[in-house]
């Protein structure tokens, strides 16, 4: 039996060990399934997947230079697309009206320039600061030091 890596064998489970299976792949060939390629699922114990004298289908991983094989179950496994849901359209939304009191607007449509945006920039921003210290209490407390 001529192997090569990427191989689809039938396998039969000799041995079980807390780290994974051993199986006769046919002519006296045999290899080792490790635990992490039994499924695609967490396995904590082997034994509820597999019991001595099973048969699997088996991909090989690798081929060591000792001869040592490497085989993986759940690579062996025909992988399904999965299933699309159709979903269903989203309920339209009340699409409130932004806030435009956060929103800064020129005044003009003129071009401004630099020193005239953030001269109109600093005098919004100190308004609304102003205004949130008068409508909080516990604003109140921040801006003032706490007193």
């Amino acid at each position: 039996m001529q192997l090569k890596v990427g191989d689809i064998v039938e396998g039969k489970i000799t041995g079980i060990t807390n780290f994974g299976v051993f199986a006769d792949i046919g002519e006296g060939v045999s290899g080792m399934v490790h635990i992490s390629e039994i499924s695609s699922n967490y396995v904590k114990d082997i034994n509820e997947f597999l019991k001595v004298g099973d048969t699997a289908k088996m991909k090989v991983l690798s081929i060591g230079e000792s001869g040592k094989i490497s085989l993986s179950i759940k690579n062996a496994q025909e992988i399904k697309p999965p299933v699309k849901k159709e979903r269903r359209p989203k309920r339209a939304q009340a699409v409130s009206e932004p806030d435009k009191s956060f929103v800064w607007e020129s005044e003009t449509k003129e071009p401004a320039s630099f020193e005239e945006m953030m001269s109109r920039f600093k005098k919004n921003s100190d308004e609304k600061i102003s205004d949130l210290k008068r409508k909080s209490p516990e604003t109140r407390k921040r801006f003032s030091g706490g007193k």
